[in-house]
């Protein structure tokens, strides 16, 4: 059956809340993308007349959807190159979902993100549903054909799988641009003392390539072991302007909700470092260079404007 004018409406008005529940939910935003047209589809093809609450319908079909991608990424996981880390996007992007509350902020951190890789695909439902987009219990556990004690228990379950990790540091926009720069100031500087003095003694390295791109596969940890890294990576060098074409620009930016430098050679995106920020400093570097992660944030960044860069690098 055709839809109307007003059915079509009804799921456009519907899309961006679909695509950040999805995101949230797997981690790419290129699989969020092709999950909510599947989701689209089967609005097309369904008995519309006899839906009587749209939106419950759209989030049931979403999840369904997600819940068989996540046990298909689990299994693709297994052969995966390296380590895993979310697709990185750019603050404003609508498949950030809602920023009211510090929970629904927190839910698109790469640290949050990356840990719920630790949960089963129910847990990450649950979680997703409750903590991010305010759920009733009782209305998850009727998508999941579950009991709402059950459902309580799997989101307790979930809370405690994502508790080990350090409690995050809020900081506006502007403060996220200071510590993005100083950051990379001290990265291109060349003193290994200056990157120590942002990190913790704890701190981690983490990066992404996805097999396709060279990167760590496994990660550096400790703050003098991550900055002698660090410091080796932003090295100037002619085998790296080889490698990448030219000399990348690289710019301050909020990425996740997090404090981010952002290179690019021309108007590609070639990498984004996220920064996790505690009370005591930068507590990990995610470095996603993956390039099949970074489609999206390099059309986001085509589309918006942008300050002059911080450093030209190498």
């Amino acid at each position: 059956m055709a839809l109307s004018t007003h059915e079509v409406d009804l799921f456009e008005g519907e899309r961006a809340r679909l695509e950040a529940i999805a995101y949230r939910l797997l981690g790419s935003a290129g699989d969020a993308e092709d999950v909510v047209q599947d989701t689209f589809l089967r609005w097309q093809s369904a008995d519309r007349e006899h839906v009587e609450v749209p939106a419950a319908w759209l989030t049931k079909v979403l999840t369904n959807i997600c819940l068989n991608q996540l046990t298909s990424a689990r299994a693709k996981r297994v052969s995966y190159v390296g380590q895993w880390l979310p697709e990185p996007v750019l603050s404003g992007d609508r498949m950030l979902g809602p920023a009211d509350t510090a929970e629904q902020r927190e839910s698109v951190s790469f640290a949050v993100l990356t840990l719920m890789e630790r949960l089963s695909a129910n847990e990450r439902v649950v979680y997703v549903l409750r903590e991010a987009f305010g759920h009733p219990h009782a209305e998850i556990a009727e998508m999941l054909d579950t009991s709402e004690a059950n459902c309580q228990q799997i989101y307790r379950r979930a809370k405690q799988h994502l508790a080990t990790r350090r409690a995050r540091a809020e900081v506006d926009r502007a403060a996220a641009h200071k510590i993005a720069e100083e950051f990379l100031a001290a990265a291109v500087s060349g003193q290994t003392a200056l990157l120590v003095r942002l990190l913790t003694d704890d701190a981690r390295s983490i990066g992404d390539g996805g097999g396709k791109v060279p990167a760590r596969t496994t990660p550096i940890i400790g703050g003098l072991t991550v900055a002698r890294f660090l410091r080796g990576l932003f090295k100037p060098s002619a085998a790296k302007r080889a490698m990448t074409g030219g000399s990348p620009a690289a710019y301050a930016e909020v990425v996740n909700g997090e404090p981010a430098v952002v290179v690019l050679v021309g108007e590609h995106v070639m990498g984004v470092a996220t920064l996790e920020l505690t009370d005591e400093g930068i507590t990990a570097v995610h470095l996603q260079v993956n390039p099949d992660k970074l489609a999206r944030i390099t059309r986001q960044w085509a589309a918006t404007e942008h300050e002059e860069p911080v450093h030209i690098l190498w």
